[in-house]
């Protein structure tokens, strides 16, 4: 079962003045901090005790996209994760919490 998450990139993201003027997409660290806030949120882990496993950009978020984050447990303790908007996936990966942390 996963747990959602639900945000909208907000128009006036101080991000766009840089990356890129005229064609404003949302940095993949941006997309990655979000991500990593709502597994937080959703599991109670503190996020200087997750190690990131994998991730992969499909596609890019731009200004006004509304998305979703879901993220769910592994079998393997991994949780994974995928942001998406209502046409296509943004990013996927995975994060491993650290049991010695």
């Amino acid at each position: 079962m996963s747990t959602l998450t639900y945000c909208t990139v907000p128009v006036d993201h101080p991000a766009f003045a840089g990356h890129f003027p005229g064609s404003p997409i949302l940095p993949g660290v941006v997309l990655l901090d979000w991500a990593l806030q709502a597994i937080c949120d959703g599991t109670g882990v503190v996020m200087q005790n997750c190690t990131i496993n994998s991730v992969k950009f499909l596609s890019p978020a731009q200004a006004g996209d509304a998305l979703t984050i879901a993220h769910s447990r592994q079998d393997n303790g991994a949780i994974r994760f995928d942001i998406s908007t209502a046409a296509h996936k943004i990013a996927s990966g995975s994060v491993l919490i650290n049991a010695n942390i």
